[in-house]
C-alpha cells in the first residue's frame, strides 16, 4: 500500500529521511557529528571551514553592525553588493548584467536554489540533476511535488554518460540542475557536457539552475559557467554564495544571477522565504567580492595543499583515492577491502579510527546506493595541522576494513 505524502514528507523524504512508514528519522550527517563528537573524533564529514575569512573583511562587517545597518536591506539585496557581483561576474567571466533586474541577493546559496526551483515547477514536472546531488535538491524537487531523475556519475572519474543524459531529458523535463564544481565527488564537468546540456536545454524547452558555490575552489582547471557559453545565458540562472569562496560559510549571503525573466521569478519566491537577510554582512562580502585576483588564487592553491596532504596520507594507509578538480571534498574508495560497506565505516570511523567521514550513498537515490557502498567522502577545508593529525590517526584504517 502506498502512503500518500504530506509536503513536509515529500521535503524529508526527496532528502532520505523517511522510513517505509513515513517516520523521520536524522540526516547522516547529524548521525555521524554525533558519533565524532561522542568519540571526539576530527570531523572531516561536514564541509565547513575551521577557519575564519580575511580579517579585513570581518572588520567591515562589525563596523556595519556598530553603524546601524541592522534593519532590513532592500528584498533584492543593497546596491552596493548586487553592484560588487555584477563587476565580479564581468571580471571573471566577461558575463555583462544589469544590477537593477538581473541579480537578487538571497539567504544562503540554499535559499537561492529553493527559490527557483520552487519559481518553476508544477507538481509532476521533472527535474534532472546529476547523482551524488547535495540534498537541497531533492529535498525542494520533493516540496514541489516534482519528479527526480538523475543521471550517474560514476567512480573513478564521475564523468555523465552522454547517452544517459539525452535519454533523462525530455520534454518533461522542467529543471536541469547542474551542480559545478561537482559536491559531493570533487569532479568539474568538460565544456563538452555543459554544451550539451545548454543544447538538451534549449530542444526540450527547459531551464537550467547551475549551483557554482565552488566557482573559486579549483585546482589546476579554470571554472567556466555555463551561463558564459553560447546558448546558456538566456536559460540559466547562476547561484553562487560568500561561503565558500570566503570562508563566511554562517554568514548565509548568496545571490542569484541570470536574465531578467528567470530572475524576477526567484525574486517573487524569495520575498517571501526570507525577504531580506544579512544587511551588516552585505557590505563586507561587496568588499570581498572586490578582492585582488591573488586572494582567490593562494585560497584555491592552499586548499588543494590540504587535499593532497590527505590524499597522500589515505594512499600511505593504502586507501586508493579519487583526487577532486575542485571543491571541498575527496572520495576514498575501500571497495577492495573486506569490510566495504562505506556506511558501516563511516558509522565506525569516530570510535575506531578518531577520524569521521561521510558515505556517498547518503547522497543518492535509495535505489541506486548499491553503485555507491563503498564510497566515503572527505572534507579537507581544514587547518593543516588539523588535516595532519587526522592523517595519522587514518593510518588506522585498513585495520578497520580488514575486520
Amino acid at each position: 500500500m502506498s502512503i500518500e505524502f504530506t509536503p513536509w514528507q515529500r521535503t524529508a523524504h526527496g532528502a532520505n529521511l523517511l522510513d517505509s512508514t513515513g517516520r523521520p528519522g536524522v540526516t547522516i550527517f547529524e548521525e555521524i557529528t554525533g558519533l565524532a563528537n561522542l568519540h571526539q573524533a576530527i570531523n572531516l564529514g561536514q564541509g565547513f571551514p575551521d577557519s575564519e575569512g580575511p580579517e579585513e573583511i570581518r572588520k567591515i562587517a562589525i563596523d556595519a553592525i556598530q553603524n546601524g545597518a541592522n534593519q532590513y536591506a532592500p528584498g533584492s539585496g543593497t546596491p552596493l553588493l548586487r553592484e560588487a557581483i555584477v563587476a565580479h561576474q564581468e571580471r571573471f567571466y566577461s558575463l555583462k548584467l544589469d544590477p537593477e533586474s538581473e541579480v537578487v541577493v538571497s539567504t544562503g546559496a540554499t535559499e537561492a536554489i529553493a527559490a527557483s526551483l520552487l519559481a518553476f515547477l508544477e507538481p509532476g514536472d521533472e527535474v534532472v540533476t546529476f547523482e551524488p546531488y547535495y540534498d537541497s535538491y531533492a529535498a525542494m524537487i520533493g516540496l514541489a511535488n516534482a519528479v527526480h531523475k538523475v543521471v550517474q556519475l560514476k567512480a573513478p572519474k564521475f564523468e555523465p554518460d552522454m547517452d544517459d543524459l539525452r535519454r533523462a531529458v525530455t520534454d518533461k523535463t522542467r529543471v536541469i540542475v547542474v551542480n559545478n564544481p561537482h559536491n559531493p565527488t570533487g569532479t568539474v564537468l568538460d565544456i563538452s557536457v555543459l554544451q550539451e546540456i545548454i543544447a538538451l536545454a534549449h530542444q526540450h524547452n527547459c531551464i537550467i539552475i547551475a549551483d557554482e558555490v565552488y566557482e573559486h575552489l579549483t585546482f589546476g582547471i579554470q571554472h567556466v559557467p555555463i551561463a558564459s557559453l553560447p546558448g546558456g545565458f538566456e536559460r540559466t540562472i547562476t547561484i553562487s554564495s560568500a561561503g565558500k569562496s570566503f570562508s563566511f560559510t554562517g554568514w548565509k549571503v548568496g545571490w542569484a544571477t541570470g536574465p531578467r525573466e528567470l530572475i524576477t521569478a526567484v525574486r517573487t519566491v524569495k520575498q517571501f522565504l526570507t525577504y531580506s537577510s544579512g544587511p551588516a554582512f552585505q557590505p563586507a562580502v561587496a568588499q570581498a567580492l572586490n578582492l585582488p585576483d591573488a586572494f582567490f588564487e593562494r585560497f584555491a592553491a592552499d586548499l588543494g595543499q590540504q587535499g593532497e596532504i590527505l590524499a597522500s596520507g589515505l594512499e600511505q594507509a593504502r586507501i586508493p583515492v579519487i583526487r577532486p578538480k575542485g571543491t571541498y571534498f575527496l572520495v576514498a574508495d575501500v571497495r577492495s577491502f573486506d569490510l566495504n560497506d562505506a556506511a558501516e565505516v563511516a558509522r565506525m570511523m569516530p570510535e575506531r579510527v578518531g577520524v569521521a567521514a561521510i558515505p556517498m550513498s547518503a547522497f543518492v537515490h535509495p535505489d541506486n546506493q548499491q553503485d555507491y557502498q563503498g564510497l566515503l567522502r572527505f572534507a579537507f577545508c581544514k587547518k593543516r595541522e588539523v588535516i595532519s593529525d587526522a592523517v595519522e590517526r587514518l593510518q588506522l584504517l585498513p585495520k578497520v576494513l580488514s575486520r
